[in-house]
C-alpha cells in the first residue's frame, strides 16, 4: 500500500459512497495523491468529514439528484478525470426470502447508480481522456448461497464496466473495476449482524468463516482496496474492460 503522491495530481476525482468504507478510503488516498477529490453521498455528516474532499449530497440511485451533483461538481472544478463507482450496498436471503423490494435495492445500489453516474459525467470524461473504476465483488464473477440478488446486480456491475469500456475505448476512456472478496468495512459488520440474527452463530466465528472465503485467508483491508483502485484510476494504467481480483 501507498503511492508516490503524485499519481494523481491535480486531476479531479469523483467517489461515490464516499463517506465510509472502501469510498472514504479510496478518497483519502486520492487525496495523498494529490487529486481535488468530490465525495458524493446521502450522509452530509460523514461526507464533509473526509479531510481534504469537497462533499456533494445525493443519492447515486436518484437520477435527479446524480444529474444535479454531477452539474455542480463540474461547475466547482471545471471538469471531471476519474469516476470511482463506488456506492453499493449488500444483503443476503434465501432465494425464497428474497422478495423484489430486495432484488430492486441491490440492483438500484449497485448498477443502477454506476450507470447513472456513468452517463452523467461520461461528456466531461472523454473531453479528458478520463478513467472510470468500478468497485465490483468477487461475488459478481461467481456468485455464492444466498446472496441472489447481490451477486446479480455485481455481475452486472461487471457488464456495463465491459460495455464501457468496449464504448470509449476509441475515445481514450479506461474502464475497469475492482473484485475484492470480504472486506473489513461496516458492510461486512452488518453482514454478519444479518447472519447471526438469522442463525444465532457467534460473531467472531461469522467474521473468521467470511474471513476464510478470501483467497488471503483474511479480510481485506479498505486501504489495499483504495490502492487497486488508485493504480487503475491514474494515467499509467492502459489496461481497459479489467476486472482486477483482490
Amino acid at each position: 500500500m501507498g503511492g508516490t503522491g503524485v499519481r494523481l495530481k491535480d486531476e479531479t476525482v469523483v467517489v461515490t459512497g464516499g463517506g465510509s468504507g472502501i469510498g472514504r478510503a479510496v478518497a483519502d488516498a486520492c487525496v495523498r495523491e494529490g487529486a481535488r477529490v468530490a465525495v458524493v453521498g446521502r450522509d452530509r455528516g460523514k461526507l464533509e468529514s473526509v479531510a481534504g474532499a469537497s462533499a456533494f449530497v445525493a443519492d447515486a440511485t436518484v437520477e435527479a439528484d446524480v444529474e444535479r451533483a454531477c452539474g455542480e461538481i463540474v461547475g466547482r472544478f471545471g471538469g471531471v478525470d476519474v469516476l470511482v463507482n463506488n456506492a453499493g450496498s449488500a444483503e443476503s436471503a434465501p432465494l425464497g426470502k428474497t422478495d423484489r423490494a430486495l432484488w430492486e435495492r441491490m440492483f438500484a445500489a449497485n448498477a443502477t447508480s454506476g450507470f447513472l453516474m456513468s452517463r452523467a459525467l461520461a461528456p466531461e470524461l472523454v473531453k479528458r481522456k478520463g478513467r472510470i473504476v468500478f468497485v465490483a465483488s468477487m461475488a459478481g464473477k461467481s456468485g455464492a448461497a444466498y446472496i441472489a440478488a447481490y451477486a446479480a446486480s455485481k455481475h452486472a456491475a461487471l457488464g456495463l464496466m465491459r460495455s464501457l469500456a468496449a464504448e470509449f475505448a476509441e475515445r481514450g476512456v479506461r474502464v475497469n473495476a475492482v473484485c475484492p472478496g470480504y472486506v473489513d468495512t461496516p458492510m461486512t459488520e452488518r453482514s454478519v449482524a444479518n447472519i447471526v440474527a438469522r442463525t444465532g452463530k457467534d460473531a467472531a466465528a461469522v467474521r473468521e468463516t467470511l474471513a476464510q472465503m478470501n483467497p488471503q485467508k483474511r479480510l481485506i483491508k479498505p486501504e489495499e482496496v483504495a490502492d487497486a483502485v488508485v493504480r487503475l484510476a491514474s494515467r499509467e494504467c492502459m489496461a481497459t474492460g479489467q476486472a482486477v481480483d483482490l
